[in-house]
């Protein structure tokens, strides 16, 4: 559970946190047409503090999974060395932390080493990309069976993260698209909600659906149903949780997007109606001139008969 956590509220903080930063620099870029896509946004503490919150992130999430969380508190088996197979799934669990891992490292890297703004965007979203794949494929291969309500749960964690995947690719193509980046900011926000409430669901006793029950296979502890009418039961509920969450989560994104408007929106009307003012004067000034040349030129001629 304490994974799911972790790496849960990881994506919901920075998923809020590049709907901020997306929302606000679409307004303030509105103006001048620039708005460009980017995947990490600096603060006035430190330049990499989103980068370093992934890191750390993904540092706990590898050693909760590989140390903390075994009973030997490291994951080989003693005896040989070799890998257990109930030990599989936290080997899965780490290397999708050590591919976003890799992507904040290089993203850090470009940003001090890199020349060309342009490249350095390109590479930055085809690293998250790749992030975002290794999880598809490590949770939609999972050496676990993921079956019944717990395969439901995941099944629609793949939606959100092949959401996220998408959008990511689609920023390299379409780096001035604020929908673009819209969608996977809230996508990313809307994957860290269900993690965490996957943890909480399937690791909590005594939250299972009416007719399922906590179940220790091995040394993990899973969600079993009594019979078929219970698990179907069971994952229909797993779809109109989630069905509620992306409601919720629509009128969430929305709403907060109308309020940036309010605040935005006047900062930029301003600065729109503040430059024409100048274009207004400068035109002023150019036919003052131009008046001023030609009376110049009129009363320096000789009167002519």
């Amino acid at each position: 559970m304490e994974g799911h956590e972790i790496l849960g509220f990881a994506f919901f903080v920075i998923g809020l946190w590049h709907l901020f930063n997306n929302i606000k620099l679409h307004f303030l870029c509105y103006t001048f047409k620039s708005y460009t896509s980017t995947l990490w946004f600096p603060t006035k503490i430190s330049r990499y503090v989103e980068l370093h919150l992934i890191m750390a992130s993904c540092i706990i999430f590898t050693a909760m999974e590989l140390f903390i969380a075994p009973l030997h508190h490291q994951p080989f088996d003693p005896n040989d060395g070799t890998i257990p197979s109930n030990h599989l799934h936290n080997f899965e669990h780490s290397s999708m932390a050590l591919s976003f891992l890799v992507y904040a490292t290089f993203a850090i890297i470009l940003d001090r080493k890199s020349t060309s703004t342009k490249y350095q965007n390109e590479i930055t979203h085809l690293l998250a990309a790749i992030a975002f794949a290794q999880q598809f494929l490590l949770i939609h291969l999972h050496s676990r069976d993921h079956m019944g309500i717990e395969g439901q749960y995941h099944y629609l964690l793949q939606v959100l993260i092949s959401i996220c995947f998408v959008t990511t690719l689609m920023g390299i193509g379409y780096p001035m698209s604020f929908l673009v980046s819209f969608v996977r900011s809230v996508s990313i926000t809307f994957q860290g909600l269900w993690l965490m409430f996957m943890g909480l669901m399937l690791f909590t006793p005594g939250l299972e659906p009416k007719g399922c029950f906590t179940k220790l296979e091995g040394d993990q502890y899973v969600v079993r149903c009594s019979d078929e009418k219970a698990l179907h039961r069971a994952v229909s509920l797993v779809n109109l949780q989630f069905s509620w969450f992306l409601i919720g989560v629509t009128v969430f994104a929305v709403s907060f997007y109308l309020i940036m408007a309010i605040s935005y929106g006047e900062k930029v009307e301003y600065v729109s109606l503040m430059m024409k003012e100048e274009h207004y004067r400068e035109d002023v000034l150019k036919k003052l001139d131009v008046e001023s040349q030609c009376q110049k030129i009129t009363t320096g001629m000789p009167e002519q008969i």
